[in-house]
């Protein structure tokens, strides 16, 4: 599109195939031609940001934000766009994938695993787990919202130490390679101990499996089913802080002893919308404030006050229209015009 950030792919053929290959959080597309005599293909890599997807729509109906379309040559004609809102997300032409990024948590679970176990003296696990779980040479696949999932399954607290929470894991490894240990007690060891990097691996798992029933961009009422099938992200009743990168960390319990200083705990109190006389006593705003006060001292009426207020008011301008001298437009003082507002207010009451 004209609006697309994106380099211009060079790609042109009357008819070629579109292949798809995952690793983390990139994609890979092979364009190839069908024509047995044109030698062609081209590669992109693609990073979705927080946005980006893919959806098959009408060529005649395209969404707003469709950076990149591949027509189709059916009829209707359909599109299959790159849509990116927010444009976070982006795409890079070639086949290589990002140097940074390490083995896939989805795809190559073993090497995953082996990279984070061989690596734990980087500086990278000083820090909290919650922030090092973001960190994609290690954790490549790993969101903000698979890490609350994770650490909340485990019941971890988001801001321990990394290196604490995963070198445990290092001994459990250790001991499962022990060939002296009997297979049961393996299996028992294996169920004991809760194993941070295999849930990094099922949990991620869990949503490529419920597939559509969880993420359909062509249908938005199924994030309803995203949001029941989520446990601890953005659900009522837990708690939530901003890690040291600015990203906000959902949890319950205790945050762990790297939480940021100076911070307040926030709740998720999502709930209380569905039921308005819990609100009630939560507003502390100057308006209600006021108005409390004003119910807790009603004003003293007075009605023979507010009585003779009117009744002086009217003999008074009595007076004035007697004594004033004749002319089209008798004088009106400013005093007469004043009690006129007063006496009026009063009787407003």
């Amino acid at each position: 599109s004209a609006v697309g950030r994106g380099p211009e792919v060079p790609f042109r053929s009357e008819a070629y195939r579109i292949s798809a290959t995952a690793r983390g959080k990139e994609l890979r597309l092979t364009l190839s031609a069908l024509d047995p005599g044109a030698a062609l293909s081209q590669d992109l890599v693609f990073r979705f940001g927080m946005s980006g997807s893919f959806r098959l729509c009408p060529a005649a109906e395209l969404p707003r934000h469709a950076h990149l379309r591949f027509l189709t040559r059916q009829s209707p004609q359909r599109a299959l766009c790159f849509v990116d809102p927010r444009r976070f997300g982006s795409w890079r032409l070639g086949d290589a994938w990002q140097p940074e990024r390490g083995p896939c948590v989805v795809s190559e679970y073993q090497a995953f695993r082996e990279n984070v176990l061989k690596n734990l003296d980087d500086k990278a696990f000083d820090k909290p787990i919650c922030e090092a779980l973001l960190n994609q040479k290690y954790f490549n696949g790993i969101g903000n919202y698979l890490r609350a999932e994770i650490l909340y399954r485990l019941k971890i607290p988001p801001f321990e130490k990394a290196r604490t929470v995963l070198e445990a894991l290092k001994d459990q490894e250790r001991q499962k390679k022990d060939p002296s240990l009997a297979l049961s007690k393996k299996v028992k060891l294996m169920r004991k101990n809760s194993d941070l990097l295999e849930l990094c691996h099922t949990v991620p798992m869990e949503v490529i499996r419920a597939g559509k029933q969880l993420f359909d961009p062509e249908h938005s009422g199924n994030y309803a089913n995203f949001k029941n099938w989520l446990q601890c992200y953005l659900v009522p009743g837990m708690s939530s802080l901003r890690d040291h990168n600015g990203r906000t960390i959902w949890f319950q319990g205790k945050p762990g002893p790297m939480a940021p200083k100076g911070q307040m705990l926030r709740k998720n109190h999502a709930q209380l919308k569905a039921e308005p006389e819990a609100l009630t006593s939560k507003v502390t705003s100057h308006t209600s404030k006021r108005g409390r006060r004003a119910a807790a001292n009603p004003p003293k009426s007075n009605e023979k006050e507010e009585s003779d207020g009117l009744r002086k008011g009217c003999a008074r301008q009595r007076r004035k229209r007697t004594t004033a001298p004749a002319s089209p437009e008798p004088e009106v003082h400013l005093s007469t015009r004043r009690s006129h507002r007063i006496s009026a207010r009063k009787g407003r009451g």
